[in-house]
């Protein structure tokens, strides 16, 4: 049996792998909206944070944080932003890249396995694909400002919502900046990934032990 599972987690996790490969190098999974995408890449991280738990998450998480610094070069789906901040400074744009997507993957890992056994499978799944969307936006807009928050870029961003380098104004630029965009991820995220973690739990395909 113990085999067993670590043969689905072996499967699961390289099928999210494929997925996010997917969404990454094609543009089925960016829908680019001025200087930000609405990204499916984090249902995958749903997903394996789901069936996989913290680790799983961790791992897809740090998968598309890689894929996400290689965009900045032009590898996959060209991000605008990403090329900008590899200019400025390219250690920090990986750090801005990765970390958040990496942190989003095991928070949201840890979050499920604490709520699956309160709440059920399927409620959890919800709450997490939720999670998963709004802590990528929140982590990705916050090392944004805080690595490259004194740059002439985000100074000129920040300037063009018509707010201040103040904490107040920074919030604001954050909210009026990611938007719809914030708003559309979350829906499609929370939506696909309690679907999919339902059915998994209904079709006794989890939990894995």
């Amino acid at each position: 049996m113990q085999t067993k599972s670590k043969t689905k987690a072996i499967v699961i996790l390289g099928l999210m792998t494929a997925i996010l490969m997917l969404f990454s190098f094609t543009p089925i999974g960016t829908i680019p909206i001025g200087p930000l995408s609405i990204t499916l890449n984090v249902i995958p991280i749903a997903i394996a944070a789901i069936a996989l738990g913290p680790i799983g998450g961790l791992a897809v998480g740090s998968i598309f944080g890689i894929l996400s610094f290689l965009q900045c070069f032009g590898i996959g789906v060209l991000s605008g932003m990403g090329a900008t901040l590899v200019s400025i400074n390219p250690f920090l744009a990986f750090v801005q890249r990765f970390v958040p997507r990496a942190l989003d993957g095991l928070l949201i890992g840890l979050i499920h396995r604490a709520l699956e056994k309160k709440l059920g499978g399927s409620v959890s799944s919800f709450i997490t694909g939720f999670c998963s969307a709004f802590f990528n936006t929140l982590f990705f807009m916050s090392a944004l400002v805080l690595l490259f928050g004194k740059t002439d870029y985000v100074q000129g961003l920040i300037a063009g919502k018509g707010q201040d380098y103040t904490f107040g104004g920074v919030i604001l630029f954050i909210c009026m900046f990611v938007g719809i965009n914030a708003i559309v991820e979350i829906i499609t995220c929370t939506v696909i990934s309690g679907a999919v973690g339902t059915a998994l739990y209904k079709s006794h395909q989890l939990p894995l032990e």
